[in-house]
């Protein structure tokens, strides 16, 4: 029989995707001997369950039952008991955090007469109906489908009335009268009534977590953080224990080092008289952790011994909730913290030196994207002007946009390609699409571990917190600064994540501390730089997969050699043929002779050889892959449309049209094609277009030659694109083994290029057996296979259906983005199989932009390929994935 319930007692760490990250880290605390609060855990197999059909399993209840039992015995008390009620949380978790995502509802068991009881019991009033204004709301809203704006309403107006700023200034009166408020408004909007049974409440509660699985913000939150729909959620039943009991009680969050650098330290937010959500909801300010140490010095020692025990334990950044109860500490959760990508390098490298982890585990800690984002640039500090406001440095990064007050206004804007900053006073889980929308969240209220803090770290996005000075209208959308400043919408600000700072105005950009040491070697003792740069060097030392670049210029062969690439992958020569030199392709396309078109090919000739010289200089003793002439020819003239308004304006000017415009027309009318991506290019234009393959073929092979009487050491090697049948890559290899042995003859110097193909068609990967008997190496274009693998233009679907493709769930991510493994991966897989198999020792790679991508180069690295490559920029990215596969690979990491 499948068991759905687990006390705390059973479970443990490793567990977590049966108990989810919050279960399975409770009853490892709970095994560490930590004070932690009983309960159970009901697992995501009976959610999984739950959704699937409809109802919960037939067992499911008796076991709760039976473990309520056993909490109840326990405790002393029963759920519910009118004289001493045991209260119940009940709390969503999955197997990955998705703070804020899905359902909390606390205080199970209040009803009418309980409340009357927990007032006598603890000695407050005032503390009773606090709790059960709070189940009333979660309740409603969470379990009854109520707007939770109409409680906030309530609340406001309860406070105005009262001329009060906080909840804890109402008085019991008034909270039994928002109790009543609340119990009439669920009447109102649901025609229902709060249910008194505290059994209902547990159930109905348990099913609201479940549901809460498939609401519209957790699939918007797993879309965008990559997390499988199928997971299911788990529920935690957990024994209440209060913070909000008067001054000697409170909630707070703590992390074992700064998430937002990586520092040591204690760093976390205190509310006295507060529960848990008070914290993280930033409706009230918080006090830093450090001041609990005058508050209540023997929980604050408490909890860091608490602190080092679980960060020693688990290795790690510890995210943890606390509550204190008439001086009794108690520990509500532990998590590996989310943490920035600065973090996350520099912990890396602490904990290593700690000997807590090895390099192993440090690599497999940082990620590509990570780095990637370390590498953006940051505001000019010479450049800032007076601070508008000063706020909570919650997420680091420098970014510049239109102020926007709430979460529908940053999605409109955004679609209309607008650079928006999401301000609030603060977020709300209801806020993620805004959130994901906007380049920077700044709140008036909250701190470091407030919902917008903790979900901006999460996503990369630049985060201010706690900007006490400035006073956020929402309705009027406009914020005020201390001196009376007011912003109104659509106003350009910039924000500083990392030093917690706004400015009015678009301040100007510098490179990053770690961009620049990429670049010139240049570091100032920046421990973020020294992290990044040990990672690197692991990665380097661990890795299978070559990284080269995508490069074209010699400029950008040298960048990708200062940032560690091992050769070109990709030299695109049509990149050459643009600006001036577009005027001699014109003149060979419109040639009328073969002499006409020999002389411009001639023409051509010398530039060429020019380029390769330097790309080769560049890249000396490196491999370099010259892909020749890809795109149609019609793309090197004038547009179609452009000549035609032209001559027909001289035309009606009664004017002759210029004789070159008439003949450009004529050869673009004559070249047109429907579908120009699935037409005269590649290889096909190199079979039909006399002289172009020699040409650019003699180009690289003086190119070589020069550098070889240079005393250099070029590896220049031939890629023919978008070869189809064997027989066409048979063709021009031929032609290309011609040319290259006539500079041999010519130069006195033996030319020898090794002579590949661009694998970017299906049929090219179905046949690559045949292929490879011609080939001495594949390189997968995934941009074209891609394309032809799915039957779309890029260009011409990207603005048209992606975005209600990935909405729908049709693609988890752009097949553009993230290499599509089940289609274009598969071909890339049969092709590496076969083509080795013809070819045994067949050097493979890839020169398509998901060279670059985390995701695409653990793939690569497993189907078995030797290099990947792609922009100068994303190197460094693709040298540490590559090296994190190959840890993933032999089981070496550990990717908490």
């Amino acid at each position: 029989m499948v068991r759905y319930v687990y006390d705390f007692t059973e479970g443990g760490r490793d567990m977590a995707d049966l108990l989810g990250g919050k279960g399975s880290n409770l009853a490892e605390m709970t095994r560490l001997g930590l004070p932690v609060p009983s309960g159970f855990t009901l697992t995501t197999e009976a959610c999984r369950a739950f959704l699937a059909t409809g109802s919960e399993p037939a067992q499911l209840w008796e076991e709760v039952s039976a473990h309520l039992s056993a909490l109840e015995a326990s405790a002393g008390r029963l759920l519910g008991q009118p004289d001493d009620p045991l209260l119940l949380s009940v709390r969503s978790g999955a197997r990955f955090s998705m703070p804020g995502m899905m359902e909390t509802i606390l205080d199970i068991g209040l009803n009418d007469d309980s409340v009357l009881g927990l007032g006598k019991v603890s000695g407050s009033e005032r503390f009773a109906w606090d709790s059960y204004r709070r189940l009333v709301h979660m309740f409603g809203s969470t379990v009854m489908g109520i707007d939770s704006a109409h409680f906030e309403r309530s609340l406001a107006l309860l406070k105005d009335l009262r001329g009060v700023k906080d909840d804890v200034q109402l008085t019991a009166s008034d909270l039994a009268e928002l109790v009543d408020t609340y119990k009439n408004l669920i009447h109102l909007e649901t025609g229902d009534h709060f249910p008194q049974s505290p059994a209902e409440q547990l159930r109905r509660a348990v099913l609201a977590v479940f549901t809460s699985w498939n609401g519209e913000r957790a699939r918007l939150y797993r879309r965008r953080e990559h997390i499988p729909d199928d997971l299911g959620t788990a529920v935690n039943v957990q024994r209440m224990v209060f913070g909000n009991l008067g001054s000697d009680s409170g909630s707070g969050v703590a992390f074992t080092r700064d998430p937002a650098t990586g520092r040591p330290g204690l760093y976390g937010d205190y509310l006295p008289n507060a529960q848990g959500e008070d914290v993280v909801a930033g409706t009230r300010n918080t006090v830093p952790l450090a001041e609990l140490q005058r508050l209540d010095a023997t929980s604050y020692d408490g909890l860091r011994t608490h602190m080092r025990t679980l960060e020693r334990h688990y290795r790690d950044l510890c995210d943890i909730e606390f509550t204190i109860e008439r001086g009794t500490l108690w520990m509500l959760q532990t998590r590996v913290g989310k943490r920035t990508a600065e973090a996350a390098f520099v912990l890396a490298a602490e904990l290593t030196d700690e000997k807590l982890i090895n390099g192993d585990e440090a690599l497999a800690r940082v990620s590509g994207e990570g780095l990637a984002r370390l590498m953006f640039p940051r505001f000019d500090a010479s450049a800032t002007g007076p601070a508008l406001a000063r706020g909570v440095p919650a997420s680091p990064g420098a970014a510049v946009g239109a102020v926007v007050f709430d979460s529908a206004q940053a999605v409109r804007r955004a679609a209309a390609d607008e650079k928006v900053v999401l301000v609030r006073q603060e977020t709300t889980p209801d806020d993620l699409p805004g959130m994901i929308a906007a380049q920077a969240v700044l709140t008036s209220r909250g701190g470091k571990t407030s919902h917008a803090a903790v979900v901006a770290r999460g996503m990369g996005k630049v985060c201010v917190c706690g900007a006490e000075e400035l006073t956020v209208n929402t309705e009027d959308r406009r914020f005020t600064t201390s001196d009376g400043t007011v912003i109104e919408e659509g106003t350009v600000v910039s924000v500083d994540g990392s030093a917690g700072v706004v400015y009015a105005g678009s301040v100007p950009l510098m490179d990053s501390a770690v961009l620049r040491f990429l670049e010139t070697g240049e570091s100032d003792e920046d421990a973020v730089v020294d992290a990044v740069t040990r990672a690197l060097a692991h990665a380097d030392a661990v890795r299978r997969l070559e990284v080269r670049a995508n490069a074209d210029t010699p400029e950008d062969a040298a960048r990708a050699r200062r940032f560690g690439a091992q050769g070109i992958g990709l030299c695109r020569t049509e990149h050459m043929f643009l600006g001036e030199r577009r005027k001699l392709v014109e003149r060979m396309i419109l040639a009328a002779t073969d002499t006409e078109r020999d002389q411009a090919l001639a023409d051509l000739l010398p530039l060429q050889r020019q380029d390769f010289v330097g790309i080769l200089e560049a890249m000396d003793g490196l491999p370099v892959t010259i892909r020749l002439l890809d795109p149609p020819l019609h793309e090197f003239l004038p547009d179609h449309t452009e000549l035609a308004v032209r001559i027909a304006t001289a035309q009606a000017r009664g004017k002759q049209p210029d004789a070159h415009d008439v003949e450009l027309l004529s050869a673009v009318s004559r070249m047109h094609e429907e579908n120009p991506m699935l037409g005269l290019r590649g290889v096909r234009l190199g079979l039909v277009v006399p002289g172009l393959v020699a040409m650019q073929v003699r180009a690289i092979g003086e190119a070589v030659a020069e550098r070889l009487v240079a005393g250099g050491a070029p590896q220049a090697e031939i890629m023919v694109p978008l070869v189809g049948d064997a027989r066409e890559l048979h063709l021009v290899r031929e032609e290309v083994r011609r040319v290259l042995a006539e500079v041999s003859h010519t130069s006195g110097v033996a030319v020898d290029c090794p002579i590949g193909t661009m694998i970017e068609l299906p049929r090219a990967a179905l046949t690559a057996g045949r292929i490879a008997e011609e080939a001495a190496f594949f390189s997968f274009g995934t941009n074209d296979l891609t394309q032809t693998t799915w039957g779309f233009s890029r260009d011409d679907v990207e603005a048209e259906f992606f975005s209600a493709y990935l909405d729908k769930g049709v693609f988890p991510i752009s097949p553009f983005e993230t290499l599509d493994r089940d289609g274009v991966g598969r071909l890339v897989g049969i092709a590496v199989a076969e083509g080795r198999a013809a070819r045994p020792g067949l050097k493979i790679g890839v020169c398509g932009e998901h060279g670059g991508d985390p995701d695409s180069v653990h793939f690569f690295h497993t189907a078995g390929l030797d290099y990947v490559s792609c922009s100068p920029f994303r190197v460094p990215v693709a040298r540490l994935e590559a090296g994190r596969a190959a840890l993933e690979e032999t089981g070496g990491s550990d990717s908490r």
